[in-house]
């Protein structure tokens, strides 16, 4: 039974990440279209970036210390 929970642990960290990961990515892409756009608020929309992708870190953290504390 211990071995599910290596499993389950794996996957969940793993999903964590691939989510993160696609979460900044899609954030990204989008900031740069908006500056491409629109140059002139280009310091507004990265400032906006910023946070939107440090609360996206943030929440992946969160769920890889989840993860790692269903560890027996």
């Amino acid at each position: 039974m211990e071995g599910l929970v290596f499993i389950g642990a794996g996957l969940g960290a793993g999903l964590a990440i691939l989510g993160g990961g696609l979460g900044i990515g899609r954030l990204a892409a989008s900031a740069m279209e908006g500056i491409s756009r629109q140059p002139q608020s280009a310091g507004n929309i990265q400032t906006a970036m910023l946070i939107a992708a440090a609360l996206i870190e943030g929440v992946t953290f969160l769920a890889l210390v989840i993860c790692f504390l269903m560890l027996p």
